[in-house]
Parts: C-alpha cells; structure tokens; sequence
C-alpha cells in the first residue's frame, strides 16, 4: 500500500508543485483567498474528490471528500499569505503537500475503509480559521486530523502557544494643535500610555508570556489633536489556562490609557483564541518512520512551544499532527521576505512531494495499525 501512495504521489507531482508555485505567485491574505481556494477546488475535483465550497458560510473555506469508509481522515490545507510579504510562513507548501496527502489516500479510500476528507482552512495567520471550522461543526466527522508545515528543518512533537488578538480604538476629541490644544482628547496619547503600561507589565508576567502589537492609526496630521488611534496586539502563553490568567492585567493597561486621558476605549476580539498545540503520539511516531524512509533528518523536539496555530484548537479535540517539512532558507526566519523567497525553491518543491507522501503513510497507518482504528471510531462516537 505505501509503494502504491508512493506511485500516486510521484504520478500528481507535478501538479501539485504548479499548485504551490501558483499559490506562491498570487498570495492572499485572511478570508480573501478567493483564487487559492479555488486552485484548491479545482484540483480536487479533478481527482474525484466531491467538492464544498464556502464551508460553513465562509467564502474561502472548502471541503472535500473521497471514499466512504467508516474511518474518516482529516487532511488540513493552509492556503493564506502575510499581509506585505506574501507567503512568508510557507503556506504554499503546506496547502499543497496536503492536497497531494488527501489524492493518495482518496485513491486508495476504498481498499481502507477510509473517507479522507481535505479541509480547506483560511486565514490561519489571523482569525484562527480552524477554530471558527470547529465552532461550525465542519470537524464533527473527522476522527484525526494532520497536515506538515513548511520549515527550515524537518522535526516532530513540537508544541505552540496559546494566543489571543485584539483591535483596539481609543476615541478622543480634536482640537488643533497649537492654538487650543488644552479642547482636545488626544487619542494617541492613550495609546502610548497603555504601550508603555504593558511594557513595564513584561516584568511582572510569567515565563514565556509575551506581547506585542502595532498601532495601525495616529492620527493624520501633526497640527491636529488626533480624535482616534487604533492598535492591534496579541499576547501569547503556554496554555490557554495561562493565556486567560494574564488577559485581565493585559486589558488594565489599555483601560489605564483611556483614564489618564479621557479617551473612549473600545477592544474588538479578531477571531478565536488559538489553543495550544498537543501532537498524538502515535501519528507523532508513525509521521518520524516515514519522513526518515523518505531520507530526511528529522529533529524530535518534546513539546516545546514554537509560533501560534489554529491547529492547536483541533488537536483539543481529535489527534492531530503538525510535523515541519524543511528545506534549504538560508538561514531565513519564518514571517519574513527571505523566507518567502525559498517558497518555490527546488528544495520547497522536494517538500511538497515529500510531505504529501509522509502524511499518506500516516493515513495507511492509522487505517491498519491494530488498535488505533478503534482507538479513532471511539473517539467519534464519544463525542
């Protein structure tokens, strides 16, 4: 059976690198991916897959499905990009390798007793769009789920951070600068007083609490009190407990800008919370023994926290993984322009074929493997 992926996958290789050159060249950001879902779709359907498009009344989420087994599989597709920089975190990759994953084992559904069911999430890098897919119900089916995230190195076990995002608006009164400054509510100098208050607030908060944020509007003229100031911030934590714990003295500070200045305080929640990532073990063993068939060298990492994911919300409620596929960056750190610019790499290309025949593997495996097919039938019929 994994000779027989194995062929799949070299079969739609080609394919499926076009699809990640093709994502790469026209990124898109958060809910707006209306071009990569569609290149999505069109694939899939192309491969017999039953197509859903605009999941759960979002326009750039899709399902697909293949087979009619009892075990459902879920493969995970991220297609969204970074706002200014494209597809900095290399979702190019990881949407593709997990098209290719979902075509190699719905071709083979039948013989497993599988559906293999390819969720199309949006807007992973804001919004948590997995999250908003679970509120919905869009997973209710799924009995496990995975996917491979593009990265400089090749590793398993990893664990994320808890992390929560907000719009923020203070709303003041203008006046002009000069001449009555003392009329005005100055919208911006809330802003700074709660910047600095969560600064001083770093050295009170736990180890590996962090935040961090922008200020997405001062004001558009310097002769001009400005009458509104925005900011967007996050804080992240080890858990969603921790994340929660310290969300109360986050908030006190952004209310401590609007008491010292009278500006109006307005907090917006973008999104779900992400949760943190916990990887199932046996898919975490099974992903190893065939990356490293497969070649690759591949660093075990034991629940350390790396970035934030959406993923992290489903691994709450059904096995999950989300291994790294690496390839050559130069050194290059995710979220910025040189990263995206080894995307399309032949290094990149290796990994999309690579990753969609390791997750293949894991799919067989969690099929066949005695044990873990009850295992993941019970879990949905706990639920």
């Amino acid at each position: 059976m994994n000779r027989q992926l194995q062929s799949i996958v070299d079969r739609w290789a080609d394919r499926l690198v076009e699809l990640s050159h093709s994502l790469h060249a026209e990124p898109e950001t958060a809910f707006a991916e209306h071009r990569s879902a569609r290149k999505i779709a069109d694939l899939l359907e192309l491969a017999g897959f039953d197509v859903t498009r605009g999941a759960a009344g979002l326009p750039t989420a899709l399902v697909a499905t293949r087979g009619t087994g009892q075990l459902n599989i879920g493969v995970c597709a991220e297609y969204d990009a970074l706002p200014g920089i494209g597809h900095a975190c290399g979702h190019n990759v990881n949407g593709a390798a997990s098209v290719g994953a979902a075509i190699a084992l719905g071709t083979v559904a039948d013989e497993l007793g599988l559906t293999v069911t390819l969720l199309g999430t949006p807007a992973e890098e804001d919004y948590a769009g997995k999250a908003l897919l679970l509120a919905a119900g869009v997973f209710d089916h799924v009995a496990a789920a995975m996917m491979v995230h593009a990265a400089g190195e090749d590793s398993v076990g990893a664990s994320s951070l808890a992390a929560a995002s907000w719009d923020i608006t203070f709303t003041g009164t203008p006046s002009h600068a000069a001449t009555a400054p003392w009329e005005g509510v100055n919208a911006l100098d809330a802003i700074t007083l709660a910047h600095n208050a969560l600064g001083l607030l770093r050295q009170q908060l736990p180890p590996g609490v962090l935040v961090h944020g922008i200020v997405t509007d001062g004001g558009h003229a310097s002769n001009v009190i400005p009458a509104r100031a925005a900011a967007r911030y996050e804080v992240r934590a080890r858990t969603l407990e921790q994340l929660h714990a310290v969300l109360p003295r986050v908030h006190a500070a952004f209310e401590a800008g609007s008491v010292a200045t009278g500006a109006e305080l307005d907090i917006r929640p973008r999104g779900s919370d992400y949760a943190e990532l916990r990887q199932d073990a046996f898919m975490t063993s099974a992903y190893l023994t065939a990356a490293r068939s497969l070649g690759r060298t591949v660093v075990e990492r034991h629940g350390e926290p790396v970035a934030s994911t959406d993923i992290g919300n489903v691994s709450h409620v059904l096995p999950t993984i989300q291994p790294t596929i690496g390839y050559p960056v130069g050194g290059a750190a995710h979220h910025t322009p040189e990263f995206a610019r080894y995307g399309t790499s032949a290094g990149a290309d290796l990994a999309v074929r690579d990753g969609a025949l390791a997750l293949g593997w894991v799919g067989v495996e969690l099929a066949t493997a005695p044990g873990h097919r009850g295992r993941l039938l019970d879990g949905i019929r706990a639920r």
